[in-house]
């Protein structure tokens, strides 16, 4: 099982989310909610991009962040 990766685009306002290989990338799919799923090309739910993550002002390294394994 690959780490998840986690990138915040400042310009673009983005957050994208890995759960396999970003090089197995072969499609995205709109939701319509301003999130983008991202594909392999089995159609495994590999990543998905978050479009307009963060309102103004806000700091990223404010957030609160929680990682949970059960």
């Amino acid at each position: 099982m690959e780490k998840i990766r986690l990138y915040y685009d400042r310009e673009a306002n983005t957050l994208n989310v890995w759960f396999d290989d970003p090089g197995k990338e072969y499609i995205c799919e709109e939701t319509g909610e301003e999130v983008i799923l991202i594909k392999d090309k089995d159609g495994k739910v590999i990543g998905f991009e978050k479009l307009n993550f963060l309102m103004p002002n806000v700091n990223i390294k404010e957030l609160p962040l929680e990682a949970a394994v059960i």
